[in-house]
């Protein structure tokens, strides 16, 4: 393949690894893997999914709820609160699919109520621990308020939440104790709601990484999973040989005085997220492609990033191997973020993967 410019490549081998690893931790927990679509935003790469036997997508957006249905999805749970100026686009969405929607408060729930005729499941989102956004289990009187809203065109089919208190340096009995307290939230909220054949959705990458027994789970929804990442693997979620994308960077300059390789590849190719694991900030992890794909074996770090530039801080050695025109491989730190600043990706067979623009919708 002819690479010119800043190119995503995804291994479609790793993806399919990672998703029936995925899959088969839900199916021994007699649940369903949704994952979410955010991290991969691609028809392409969702018929992978498909193939592997996943059915059910999770999304962020109505507009990417909209692209997915268009490839044939037809059970999306939009995993962001429900915002009334979308309601329009909302209601024309839900004569086509399975649409489920999440609910945050009973503010919104009335909304939804009057503006929204086309059946509509719902979830209400809790607050497991993140405080982003979601009910306090504690704030009984807005769950109460919510139940009494129950009655309606639309259907209520269960408890959300994303434990994202996990995207730290995580070890498995962390993750257990979040996860406990998680279930212990999602018991709490049920009972004030009254209600005891809601499903339980409950995703993020790290705790589905590195649990097991997901013990009064329905649904897993974990996202970043199917690509990781660089701090996926700081979290201890994932090892290098894992990341199934690592984004292929020409070098044009060389700065041996100081010990740097400028690439072309800067903060509009991977954002700003970076990793300091040891006091240092790390912007990628560099390392050796091939003919086949790419090394896993770290060769050098992105020290800094500007707009369209990335300073890599080189050893001699490194720096000797190198010349202006090379391509490097940067394994990007957050690969969610790096895959939604890509306009496609390519497949080391060559194959170029379409992806979800908010242009086109």
């Amino acid at each position: 393949m002819k690479i010119t410019k800043p190119t995503l490549l995804v291994d479609e081998q790793k993806v399919r690894k990672n998703v029936r690893m995925m899959l088969e931790k839900a199916k021994s927990n007699g649940a369903e893997l949704r994952p979410h679509f955010k991290t991969h935003h691609s028809a392409d790469i969702a018929a992978w999914l498909r193939e592997e036997g996943v059915t059910k997508a999770t999304v962020s957006s109505v507009d990417m709820a909209k692209y997915f249905a268009k490839a044939g999805w037809d059970d999306i749970t939009i995993a962001f609160p429900y915002n009334p100026l979308e309601a329009e686009e909302v209601e024309q969405l839900a004569k086509q699919i399975t649409l489920n929607v999440t609910i945050v408060s009973k503010e919104a729930l009335v909304h939804l109520n009057q503006h929204v005729k086309a059946p509509i499941n719902y979830f209400i989102k809790v607050d497991v621990g993140t405080h982003r956004t979601g009910i306090l289990p504690e704030l009984t009187d807005e769950i109460g308020h919510i139940a009494q809203s129950l009655n309606s065109e639309h259907k209520l089919v269960g408890l959300l939440a994303h434990a994202g208190h996990t995207y730290q340096p995580m070890t498995k009995e962390k993750a257990e104790k979040v996860f406990s307290e998680s279930i212990k939230a999602f018991d709490e909220v049920k009972s004030i709601v009254g209600k005891e054949d809601l499903i339980i959705s409950y995703g993020d990458t790290p705790s589905c990484s590195l649990l097991d027994d997901f013990a009064g789970v329905n649904e897993l929804r974990p996202g970043n999973f199917v690509f990781y990442d660089i701090m996926q693997q700081y979290f201890n979620s994932c090892s290098l040989e894992e990341i199934a994308v690592c984004m292929a960077c020409p070098v044009v300059a060389i700065h041996a005085d100081r010990n740097e390789v400028v690439v072309f590849g800067g903060a509009v190719h991977f954002s700003k997220d970076f990793i300091a694991p040891d006091g240092n900030r790390s912007f990628g992890t560099v390392v050796q492609l091939s003919e086949t794909g790419w090394d896993s074996e770290p060769i050098a770090h992105v020290d800094r990033l500007s707009q369209e530039h990335g300073i890599i801080k080189a050893s001699d050695e490194l720096i000797k191997s190198l010349k202006i025109g090379d391509l490097v491989g940067i394994l990007p730190v957050h690969s969610c973020l790096t895959a939604d600043l890509q306009g496609y990706y390519v497949s080391l067979a060559g194959q170029r993967l379409n992806k979800f623009n908010k242009a086109d919708v």
